[in-house]
This record gives C-alpha cells, sequence and structure tokens, in this order.
C-alpha cells in the first residue's frame, strides 16, 4: 500500500526557513502582499521575492499555478516556488495549489509557508494526492523528503487536514490496484487484498466459480471461461448507519482484457491491466468509509475476471443465461464489461435490496470519443439521484457529465436468437453500453452508471494525480456519501 507523504505541522520559524536546504513554498494572493515572515525571506533574498510577484509572469498566473526562483541567494533553498492563491479560491483551486507543490516533491523535502492561507488543510490534501508513486517494480530509489506546514496555528491545522487522510488512503488503494500488472494482480490476488480489509472492520466475503455457478450467473462466468484465473465476486459491507438499506456500488473488475476471441489490436494492450478500474475504485470507497468509521451502510461487489483467448474461450454467437434469466447473445467477446456487471448488479438487488446502486467501469472507448479525458459519463434511471452525483464530483474537482439514455437506444439490442446481445451499432456506443445495463436494473431502484474509461488512466498527469491511474471517483462517491447516505 503506498503511504502518502509524510506531513508536519510547526509554528513558523524564519530561522529554520532561511536554512532550510529542500524547498520552500509561499503561497501569495493575486495582489502579491507578504506577511511578516515573507517579508524577512525577501529581504533575505535582497528583494528577489517582491520583484517576482511584480513580474507579468505571475501577472498571468492562474490560481493554483505557480513559478519559482533556483537557488535564491540567501537562502540555503535549493528553491523557492510562488503560488498564486486569492483567500477566496476554492477547494479545488486550492488543492490545485497543492498539486503544483506535489509536483515538484523532492527526496529533500518542502516547507510550506501557509501564513494567512485560508484553505490551507485542502492544500495539503492535493500535495499529498499529486506526490504519489508507485515503486514497487523498479529497483531505482526515489522517496520523498518530508513536508512541513509552517503556519501560525499548526495544531488548528492538523485537525483540519486529518479527516483527509482516510481519503487519500482510499484514493492510493485505487491507484495501486490499477497500476499493478496482471502478472501480480490477478483475481486470487485482487480478492485476498480485498479481504485484508476485514482488518479496518469491513465484512468481506469471497463468492467462487461453485457459488456463481449456483447463483447463476452465466454471463459473467462466460468471459472468464477462458482464463487459467477463477473468476469470483466479492462483497464488501460496511454497516455504520443502523438500520437502513446500504448504498449498493459495484465495480467492474476485469483484470486484464484481451478482447477474448474478438481480439484486440497488439498497440497499446498492455494498459487492458486497468480494466479493473471499476472494481478499483469501488474498493478504495469502501476503504475510505472504514478507515473514517463512515456512519453510512454502503456494501460494495466487485466481479473479477480475465478475459482470455483460450481454446475454453467464450466465442462470438454464444449465448449465455444471465441471473436475471435473460438471455444474451454474445455479438463481440470484447463487450465483456457488460456481461460481468449484468450479473452482479442483479445480485447485488436480489440480496441486499440497495437504496440506491451506483455502478462504475471502465467500459467502452466511445466514452472517450464523446468526452475525453476530462469527463466521466453518468447514465441513470433518476435525475435527482445523478444530481446528487454530478454535485459531489463538482464539489471534488472530478470531471462528470451527465449523459441521454432513453428507451430509443434499446431497439439496438435486439437479438434474433436470444433475449438481447451486447452490443449495437457503432453509433452511440457508450449510450448503448448503458441501455443494455440498465436492463438489469429494476424500475424502482435509483441508479447511475459510471463510464470512467477516459478518467481512470488519462494519458498524461492532472492536478492532483502524476501520469498513471487518478483514483477517479473515490473522492466524488465519499463525498456523496457524506451528504446523502450518513446518518
Amino acid at each position: 500500500m503506498t503511504q502518502p507523504a509524510a506531513l508536519a505541522f510547526k509554528e513558523t520559524d524564519p530561522e529554520v526557513l532561511a536554512g532550510f536546504a529542500g524547498r520552500i513554498a509561499l503561497c501569495v494572493n493575486a495582489e502579491g502582499k507578504l506577511g511578516q515572515v515573507a517579508r524577512k525571506l525577501d529581504r533575505a533574498m535582497k528583494g528577489a521575492l517582491k520583484r517576482a510577484l511584480a513580474s507579468e509572469a505571475f501577472s498571468k498566473l492562474g490560481q493554483g499555478d505557480s513559478i519559482e526562483l533556483g537557488w535564491p541567494a540567501g537562502l540555503a533553498a535549493e528553491a523557492v516556488q510562488i503560488v498564486k492563491l486569492d483567500r477566496r479560491a476554492d477547494v479545488a483551486q486550492a488543492r490545485k495549489a497543492g498539486g503544483r507543490i506535489g509536483a515538484r516533491l523532492g527526496e529533500r523535502g518542502v516547507i510550506v509557508l501557509a501564513e494567512g492561507v485560508t484553505r490551507a488543510a485542502e492544500i495539503s490534501f492535493g500535495l499529498v494526492l499529486r506526490a504519489y508513486r508507485f515503486n514497487y517494480h523498479t529497483t531505482a530509489e526515489n522517496a520523498f523528503g518530508p513536508v512541513t506546514f509552517m503556519t501560525a496555528d499548526p495544531e488548528a491545522l492538523a485537525a483540519q487536514a486529518a479527516p483527509h487522510a482516510a481519503l487519500a488512503e482510499g484514493v492510493f488503494f485505487t491507484r495501486d490496484l490499477v497500476n499493478e500488472p496482471a502478472n501480480i494482480l490477478t483475481t486470487d490476488d485482487f480478492a485476498a487484498r480485498l479481504a485484508a480489509m476485514q482488518e479496518l472492520g469491513l465484512e468481506v466475503e469471497i463468492l467462487e466459480e461453485p457459488q456463481l455457478r449456483e447463483l447463476g450467473m452465466g454471463a459473467l462466468l462466460g468471459v472468464g471461461q477462458g482464463s487459467e484465473m477463477p473468476s469470483k465476486v466479492v462483497v464488501m459491507q460496511w454497516n455504520g448507519g443502523g438500520d437502513e438499506a446500504p448504498l449498493a456500488l459495484v465495480g467492474k473488475g476485469v483484470v486484464f482484457d484481451t478482447g477474448g476471441i474478438s481480439i484486440k489490436p497488439a498497440g497499446g494492450m498492455e494498459a487492458m491491466t486497468m480494466d479493473m478500474g471499476g472494481a478499483g475504485t469501488v474498493s478504495g470507497v469502501m476503504r475510505a468509509l472504514a478507515l473514517r468509521k463512515a456512519r453510512a451502510n454502503v456494501v460494495g461487489l466487485v466481479g473479477l475476471v480475465e478475459n482470455m483467448p483460450d481454446g475454453r474461450a467464450q466465442r462470438p454467437g454464444d449465448i449465455v443465461k444471465s441471473m436475471k434469466g435473460d438471455t444474451i447473445e454474445v455479438i463481440n467477446t470484447d463487450a465483456e464489461g457488460r456481461l460481468v456487471l449484468a450479473d452482479v448488479l442483479w445480485y447485488a438487488q436480489e440480496r441486499f435490496k440497495p437504496t440506491a446502486m451506483i455502478n462504475l467501469a471502465t467500459l467502452t472507448g466511445a466514452v472517450i470519443v464523446a468526452l475525453g479525458h476530462e469527463n466521466a459519463g453518468l447514465f441513470a434511471n433518476d435525475d435527482k439521484f445523478v444530481g446528487d452525483i454530478l454535485k459531489a464530483a463538482k464539489a471534488e474537482g472530478e470531471g462528470a457529465w451527465h449523459m441521454p439514455l432513453q428507451p430509443a437506444y434499446d431497439k439496438e439490442l435486439k437479438s434474433r436468437l436470444a433475449d438481447v446481445r451486447n452490443v449495437g451499432g457503432r453509433s452511440g456506443g457508450a449510450i448503448i453500453a448503458a441501455a443494455f445495463l440498465k436492463r438489469f436494473v429494476r424500475d424502482e431502484v435509483p441508479w447511475c452508471h459510471i463510464d470512467i474509461a477516459g478518467v481512470a488512466l488519462p494519458p498524461s498527469a492532472t492536478d492532483l494525480a502524476p501520469k498513471g491511474p487518478t483514483g477517479w471517483g473515490v473522492m466524488t462517491l465519499d463525498r456523496l456519501i457524506r451528504d446523502r447516505f450518513e446518518a
């Protein structure tokens, strides 16, 4: 498990700042006004800070952006990073500012001067998220140095920052899972990592293939029948909200996706280790809820399979029977995630009678064509429910967009031989996939499908994540649970 950068909160000390050999990050408002301690630094730097603040480069910075002065005269620091952040900055801007600092964190560490900053706790959270590294499989030494926030009231700042620790660990857990290669994160290993969270107070149950066959999960089992790795469903329960019906979170966990017999092109196939991103997000949310002892009832269910082109693999043209009882004609074995989710969604409703249900999946390339890497696509059967999710996503700075889901799209899924087929035509592929999933959701259950294919592993770094997995959705769903489902 990746550990967040070590944070310390101390009273502001100009002498320590002057002699610090790492980096100093200074948060300054748009007017460039310096506090008492910053003015002392400026005198030591012979006015270099004020000159930087009066420069065109500083005036052109957006909120949360930064410039830096390397090897400043009069200080031992290797650099002074000047971050523009108004006192009225919102949460997203403050986290972005922290992300700019975290992106530059090195072995010598950083001191953040939080003098007069109203959102220093959010800055610390953004710093920790952006400073993430996954280095389990490299021999290179690249440890982080310490992070020290200097402020007039360190105890108050530490108290404000403390609740973010559980959320950061949930995000990192998701990122770690998505980063792991498929020869390590097998279905067995994934399930074992989730079972270990029983130590946090989660109830964890692993359903193996004989139980899945008994339950009638023919759609899910068909996906994994070509793999040496056994298919599984892992159920994680957090019961912190009394007798209320739970919120159900369902995740697609395809630990590697070759496309099966409908095999993918070789170029870029190595990225298909991330096709368990939905299950990773659900797992990260459940970890965060347990760590912060959430006052809500939430059940997380993940379907774990591997999609391989073995001699026993599912073929295009096969017909499988879902747990619901609907028969499905498999036109394309690379449209496998919806088959996994169909059975797990139905099982979640049959067993837990949830008050609402959300599924997450790296489901379609079509959603990337529609929305790029800035927004997840949301498809829902309840406007109020999806509105609450969008509100939570906006509050946490995670991009999300409500997509259409009218009955007219259902005609694309009509099959001559079965109740439904698993793909439609080329047009509206992300919507057609959502329409397929909707078939396995009862009308009375508020439900939202979130296609995270574009945001789970974008091609470049973001404000709060280095290049690689973002952990998109952990913060949004945690906020949703706080706002709507906590007792």
